[in-house]
């Protein structure tokens, strides 16, 4: 298996204005990691990471491939309902493994395997659309919820389960189902209980946001074939990568401890994940929110009151530098980017060596390939960061496969773990969301909840 390889030189000083010496990566920064690994392991094994006993579960492929082979064949369209981590990391797979163009391709290119669709956003406009393309016979539903209580997907069941009712019946309605919810409560669970619809489980100790390796990511593109035990065998590459305490070894804890350092010293609290590959586009999504949710805290994990996070943004290689890359360079220095390049990207594109009669204008361009062309992007952006005093960093993955993206993913998490511990925040829990559902929740007159408690005093301002 190829590992992937992170190349953290633009983040060390004398290469980069304001970055970490070498000393005291070798110092002070390696010694306080002994002391940080030391207590993300405890918590590991109290079970509270669960996340890393994914990739060795058998209980989290085994049926997850059994069943997705029993429904393959029967359905032409899969649609995801989940939102947050129970949608971004269907997405986040399909696109990077199947391809953003997946649904668009016949059957044949597919091989008659199904199209995936992820409804993440409860927009009636998206939704209609994309019901009125499908056809009700041949449509799986794959309903994701953790609690099971989630008012937008909930919204969308409802919706999806009369849509297929109304073509099948009501009692064949239920193979069009399968929920992937707590093991023992939530709504979703009384009703495959009472009702006998298949689920999956999502492991207690796995929240949403931490997923895209348990059941919620992987059955919605086992179904389409992709190889979710290679992807488990990178996580698990990756894991084994990152247990160690020496720093320098840890990809993870090198990459945390910067990123930290860059925050608190520098003030470099903007961090970029920005892709040079299509297919990685929704991985940034997928990071924003494991970043953001992880580290946005207002309470530290000893009850002191300290609002803490860095801001997540999301950017594209080359698109971005025709947009983002102005504030980069000039703007102020407040952040740190961190590039994804992909070495092979499986097809190649020959520029061809046209038009020489204009003197130079198109002539340097032929000859060349597109991913030629965006190598050179991603190097010329890199060394110009690095001149303009922009930390940046760059992940290399030899190509986009399952075994990689698994390797990618945990990195990215485990970073997320380290990085919490040095912040001093918990990486569990969104605390931060809850006034907004409960007042979601009041809106929508749900039974309990009571007269909704809105400010409407805003209204003044209309004009």
């Amino acid at each position: 298996m190829d590992p992937i390889q992170l190349n953290y030189g633009n983040l060390i000083s004398p290469r980069i204005t304001l970055g970490v010496s070498s000393e005291d990566l070798d110092g002070v920064i390696g010694e306080r990691f002994k002391e940080v690994m030391a207590a993300v392991d405890a918590r590991r094994s109290a079970g509270d990471f669960g996340f890393f006993e994914l990739p060795s579960s058998p209980a989290n492929s085994k049926y997850v491939i059994t069943l997705a082979e029993s429904f393959r064949q029967r359905f032409s369209d899969v649609v995801v309902l989940g939102i947050g981590g129970s949608g971004l990391g269907a997405r986040t797979l399909r696109d990077a493994l199947l391809g953003p163009d997946w649904n668009n391709r016949s059957g044949e290119e597919r091989d008659h395997y199904p199209r995936l669709h992820v409804l993440d956003n409860p927009d009636p406009d998206t939704l209609g659309a994309l019901f009125s393309r499908m056809d009700p016979t041949k449509t799986l539903f794959n309903v994701i919820s953790k609690s099971g209580k989630t008012v937008e997907t909930l919204a969308q069941y409802l919706v999806a389960r009369d849509w297929v009712a109304s073509s099948v019946g009501e009692e064949n309605a239920l193979g069009h189902f399968v929920f992937t919810t707590d093991p023992n409560c939530g709504p979703l669970r009384h009703i495959a209980e009472t009702e006998g619809v298949l689920t999956l489980p999502l492991p207690e100790n796995v929240s949403g946001r931490f997923s895209i390796l348990s059941a919620a990511g992987l059955f919605p593109v086992a179904l389409c074939g992709v190889d979710i035990e290679a992807l488990l065998r990178g996580a698990a590459l990756m894991d084994d990568r990152c247990r160690t305490d020496k720093l320098k070894e840890n990809p993870g804890g090198i990459l945390a401890s910067l990123l930290y350092e860059a925050h608190i010293k520098h003030g470099q609290k903007i961090h970029v994940l920005m892709p040079y590959a299509d297919r990685l586009t929704s991985t940034s999504e997928w990071f924003q929110q494991l970043w953001a949710e992880s580290l946005g805290k207002h309470h530290s994990m000893d009850g002191e009151e300290k609002a803490t996070g860095p801001t997540p943004l999301v950017a594209l290689g080359a698109r971005d530098q025709h947009s983002l890359l102005q504030l980069f360079m000039e703007g102020p220095r407040d952040k740190v980017v961190l590039f994804v390049k992909v070495e092979d990207h499986g097809s190649e594109v020959a520029i061809p060596d046209c038009h020489q009669g204009l003197t130079g204008e198109l002539s340097y361009l032929g000859g060349h390939t597109m991913g030629q062309l965006l190598t050179a992007e991603w190097r010329a952006t890199a060394e110009a960061l690095r001149r303009a005093g922009c930390p940046n960093a760059t992940i290399h993955l030899p190509a986009v496969r399952a075994d990689t993206m698994g390797q990618l993913l945990m990195l990215l998490e485990v970073t997320t773990v380290i990085v919490a511990e040095l912040y001093g925040v918990d990486p569990l829990g969104q605390p931060g969301v809850e006034l907004g559902k409960r007042l979601t929740y009041d809106l929508m007159n749900q039974k309990g909840s009571g007269k909704p408690d809105i400010d409407e005093s805003d209204l003044q301002w209309l004009i």
